[in-house]
């Protein structure tokens, strides 16, 4: 089946109902299996043979340009005067300017003033009438038919000059609302543009230029500086700052040397860099953003959802409404015929519900792709609005809240022993582990220049520590309820461990099977950034901020108070969490589970919306999470909650104003004020209110 799957790219694809009629349309080739349009990315998936001239053939009555994903063309940017029905739009209102001319000084009656009205229709509202009128022969009511049916009506009842406003209009708000969705579209086009096409590639000892689509993995790629990285992979030469923000959001340059990673599309501001490319340029992490920001716009929102199931009911009854204003008063109360035959047109002009339809996927196209661009990959309308409702926001402790990097804050001696001899002796029997905590001792062994001693016979005691004998004299080293089993542990030994643990360290005792020679306090440090980021989710209204730690009830807490969270559940294993995470959601609601995307993964799932760390290079957060904030840090969730609920904000506006301006327009029908014009003008004004309100989105920006 994956033979016969084509993608395409597609131009000109600017309203959701042409999309609808094109999908259907390929849908009619013979030799198309199924067919899958991404409206919001403007792409199209066909399973089947469909040539691209079939292809374009379906959508040649929008005028859709179709070319397949992986063709190498530049996309010339058409200015707007040389598009041809922005061109046939201004010829339109030249006619019908002279038109209102010639009607001030000849009459509205005069054949010179009815034939350049006449003019500007046609010319005007050719593509228009092309298919209106075919679907007015195939029983297809859409925004084109219903404007055909309004403007023919008001040729017959006489109404030329109306007739020409109501198409330079409707031409207008096509040639603005095609635009808008371009403008909104452009944040995926920056993303594909992001990556260079060609790289620099050394093969025989010999430099070769080439297209990415030929590079293969373990190819070595040569980045000079100032250059754009074409692949992702693995520096095994030089080093250099990494400017990363096109796919994290950094705005600080990361420093990288050897076996660092470094991914496609970043910039080489410094040295040179020798990397051996690690995945073919379809699985790159910018590709990958790409398709999931592409496929989370082609998912339907619930709120989208709703409008769609709305509008299906709506465009009928708007027809029938118009149907009745025009036919019942005369026939009822003796109305004149043309009088309610125009209020009748005009009804089915303000109707139109193409405000309505594009109030959503605009917004969430528009939200998706800014926050595609500033490191953060929502996955999904779905979530993006979830996001938005949340009530509390869970965080596993190590490596989210806290540097997950573990360092050695205290030893104190308790037997005379100075402290480099405590610190070499835990180094030699923690050389053997390979525990978090083993390597915080290392390092500060390493930076203090501690004693040197050498251990044999080690053995771990799973759970509690471990032990080795070191110059003839078995040492254990570990928690205290490791000694509590060996020997006695005096009251004032317990009073400086709790005064250690209530300050968020993990205590471990050094020590022989007949006394303690010193403790090590050991603390994962606190993100610096973390206390500001607790204290500006309370600020944007989240009402409980919990974590979830697998440390001690002392150490947890002491966190969770440095940082200002409302909850600490500590001493949790993994599937505590989970348990943990489906007792937050009854409790609560809406709730956000943000952990690293792996050991995390089934408490990630259980939330209401899962928020992984670090997606850049990790495909588990990639594939795990609702939301990949793809730098490793907690900065950008406050942001992506502010543009969630400013995105429901916009949607609930933009739902209110489609309607609400329409509501107000067929009020005007009583006393006979909804002129055709002032029909097609509400119908036009609402859909640019929709358009540009969502394109507010794409200013939301992070801020401290």
């Amino acid at each position: 089946m994956e033979e016969n799957k084509n993608v395409y790219r597609l131009q000109g694809l600017s309203c959701t109902n042409c999309a609808a009629k094109f999908e259907k349309n390929i849908r009619d080739i013979p030799s198309v299996e199924d067919v899958q349009l991404n409206f919001g990315a403007s792409k199209l998936t066909v399973q089947g043979n469909a040539s691209v001239e079939q292809l374009e053939q379906a959508g040649a009555f929008d005028g859709i340009k179709v070319r397949p994903e992986r063709e190498k063309r530049s996309e010339k940017k058409e200015s707007f005067w040389h598009k041809r029905s922005n061109l046939t739009t201004m010829v339109s209102l030249f006619f019908l300017i002279i038109g209102y001319v010639f009607s001030f000084n000849l009459g509205e009656e005069s054949s010179i003033t009815i034939g350049l009205f006449g003019l500007s229709i046609v010319i005007g509202g050719y593509d228009l009438f092309k298919v209106g009128l075919k679907n007015l022969t195939k029983l297809q009511f859409d925004m084109k038919t219903l404007m055909t049916i309004a403007i023919i009506g008001a040729a017959i009842i006489g109404e030329w000059g109306e007739g020409a406003v109501v198409v330079f209009l409707f031409a207008l708000s096509e040639a603005l609302e095609g635009y808008s969705m371009d403008k909104a579209r452009q944040s995926i086009r920056s993303l594909m543009d992001i990556a260079p096409n060609r790289a620099t590639i050394s093969r025989d000892n010999e430099l070769i230029e080439m297209d990415v689509e030929d590079i293969q993995v373990d190819d070595i790629m040569i980045i000079k500086s100032g250059e754009k990285i074409a692949m992702d992979g693995i520096v095994i030469k030089g080093q250099s700052s990494i400017n990363q923000s096109s796919i994290t959001g950094e705005s600080i340059p990361v420093y990288k040397t050897l076996n660092d990673e470094v991914f496609a599309g970043t910039l080489n501001e410094e040295g040179s860099l020798t990397v051996k490319v690690t995945k073919l340029v379809k699985d790159t992490t910018i590709a990958k953003i790409i398709h999931l920001v592409e496929e989370a716009q082609a998912e339907r929102a619930p709120s989208q959802l709703f409008v769609d199931k709305f509008a299906k009911y709506y465009t009928p009854a708007i027809m029938i409404i118009a149907l009745f204003v025009a036919i019942l008063p005369p026939l009822l109360i003796g109305g004149i015929w043309s009088e309610w035959i125009y209020r009748g047109l005009a009804v089915l002009v303000v109707g139109c519900p193409c405000a309505l339809v594009i109030s959503t996927p605009v917004a969430i196209v528009t939200a998706i792709g800014n926050a595609a661009r500033r490191g953060v990959l929502i996955k999904g309308g779905i979530h993006l609005e979830e996001a938005g409702k949340l009530n509390a926001i869970a965080f596993d402790k190590t490596g989210t809240l806290t540097e997950g990097k573990p360092e050695v804050t205290n030893i104190i001696a308790l037997s005379g022993m100075n402290e480099k001899a405590i610190l070499g002796i835990s180094q030699a029997i923690e050389s053997f582990s390979t525990h978090p905590l083993a390597s915080a001792i290392i390092r500060k062994a390493k930076n203090d220049q501690a004693e040197k001693y050498m251990a044999s016979d080690f053995q771990s005691i799973t759970g509690k520590g471990a032990k080795a004998i070191i110059e003839n004299k078995e040492y254990f080293i570990g928690s205290p309820s490791l000694f509590t089993e060996i020997l006695t542990i005096s009251n004032e030994v317990h009073q400086q461990i709790g005064d250690l643990q209530t300050q968020g360290k993990t205590v471990m005792l050094l020590g022989t099977n007949q006394q303690i020679i010193g403790l090590i306090a050991v603390a994962d440090q606190v993100r610096k950034e973390s206390i500001a980021i607790i204290r500006n989710l309370h600020q944007i209204g989240i009402k409980k901020t919990i974590m979830l730690t697998g440390d001690n009830k002392a150490t947890g807490e002491a966190i969770g108070n440095q940082l200002g969270l409302t909850e600490t559940k500590a001493e949790l294993l993994p599937e505590d969490k989970l348990n943990e995470i489906k007792d937050l959601r009854n409790q609560y609601g809406k709730i956000a589970m943000v952990g690293d995307g792996v050991n995390d993964a089934p408490a990630l799932a259980a939330s209401t919306v899962g928020i992984a760390m670090g997606g850049a290079g990790t495909d588990t957060a990639l594939e795990t999470a609702d939301i990949a904030l793809m730098a490793d840090d907690l900065e950008k969730l406050p942001y992506t909650i502010a543009l969630s609920r400013k995105t429901m904000t916009i949607i609930k506006q933009n739902i209110f104003f489609a309607l609400g301006l329409k509501l107000l327009a067929l009020l005007l029908i009583i006393p006979g004020w909804l002129t055709l014009w002032l029909a097609i003008f509400a119908d036009m004004g609402a859909t640019l209110i929709v358009v540009l309100n969502s394109l507010r989105l794409m200013k939301t920006k992070y801020s401290k």
